[in-house]
């Protein structure tokens, strides 16, 4: 009985040895390794993150691939790769047709579920439709929030713009600032304009609206900023609108002489070096991370258990304030490419 007993140890073991040398049991292929393709001009990167789920999400974005936009990148990576999906990360460049293009580009792929940024609803409700129309859920993010239901998605992932502002205008006015020039960087994006608009309401004051080149254009953004505080000594409040801004907004703001207090939205390296320095004030953080990492999570749970979330309203990811209070635990948090 123990020959017997022995044998059959040696043929499992056996059996074990060749299935090992033959590459068998459990496939790990599906797991494969992140790919790219495509330029950060509008074009489309490819995270290859499957691990067996066999869907595939597509980001189309209004993404400048600057320092904001690679911590939603990051985020949705990170949620492609903890979710075992396809992420294809398409963004625009601030170009509203690019975008729906790139929309167009996902409905034809068949991608299992889309997460727009919205600067325009305009400019892509109707590649919003055919996706609609192609059953492919969609969720908002970042920009957006007050179309997303009409245009048919899901929830909208991000800050309510107005709210951000009002928050931030009466922080501003806190402060003891008595005039803000309001810098949007971007033509065609209702948020940015919905930004100065809360930051009016909540100062409760004199805010004049400064459109720029943007961050496609720093030294001539800087260069605009800078001879419209020359123009009017007045203004002793600039709050922009994106860090990079920020950063020609404190070069300009010293160019002009100016002693205007510096506040802005969204979170950089460098603007929270300046907020330790005491250059700048205080940022609004919409943590967008989470606006890269929930919309995978959200679309992944409603393909696997029809789950949705918000119930009727957005997810809220902020706004909340960066100051000398907690710059230090933040600036860690940013150096790691997370907040």
């Amino acid at each position: 009985m123990k020959r017997h007993f022995t044998g059959l140890i040696m043929a499992v073991l056996a059996v074990a040895a060749l299935v090992a040398a033959c590459g068998g049991g459990k496939s790990t292929s599906s797991s494969s390794s992140s790919s790219s393709s495509a330029s950060s001009g509008g074009g489309t990167q490819t995270a290859n993150q499957t691990q067996g789920s066999g869907l595939t999400f597509a980001m189309v974005t209004h993404s400048d691939e600057g320092s904001f936009w690679s911590v939603v990148k990051k985020g949705a990576q990170q949620a492609a790769k903890d979710e075992g999906v396809k992420l294809i990360w398409s963004p625009s460049n601030n170009d509203p047709q690019k975008e729906a293009q790139l929309i167009d580009a996902a409905v034809s792929q068949k991608v299992d579920g889309l997460a727009v940024s919205v600067p325009n609803a305009s400019a892509i409700k109707d590649s919003l439709a055919k996706a609609k129309a192609a059953g492919i859920p969609i969720i908002t993010l970042n920009s957006g929030a007050e179309d997303s239901k009409a245009l048919g998605a899901i929830t909208h992932v991000g800050q309510t713009e107005t709210i951000a502002g009002k928050a931030a205008g009466a922080r501003l006015k806190s402060d003891g600032v008595k005039k803000v020039l309001c810098v949007i960087h971007e033509q065609n994006n209702i948020g940015l304009q919905q930004r100065c608009d809360g930051v009016k309401q909540g100062f409760g004051g004199a805010v004049t609206n400064l459109q720029v080149k943007g961050t496609a254009d720093i030294a001539t953004t800087q260069t605009e900023i800078k001879s419209k505080l020359q123009a009017d000594k007045s203004f002793d409040g600039v709050i922009t609108l994106n860090p990079d801004i920020a950063s020609a907004a404190k070069t300009a703001i010293t160019g002009a002489g100016s002693d205007a207090k510096l506040a802005t939205f969204d979170l950089s390296p460098s603007v929270l070096k300046d907020i330790q320095a005491g250059k700048v004030e205080f940022a609004v953080d919409q943590q967008q991370y989470l606006q890269g990492y929930l919309p995978v999570v959200f679309l992944k749970l409603f393909r696997n258990n029809a789950n949705t979330v918000g119930g009727g309203q957005p997810v809220l990811t902020g706004p909340g304030f960066v100051d000398k209070s907690n710059v230090a635990t933040v600036q860690k948090l940013t150096e790691a490419g997370t907040r």
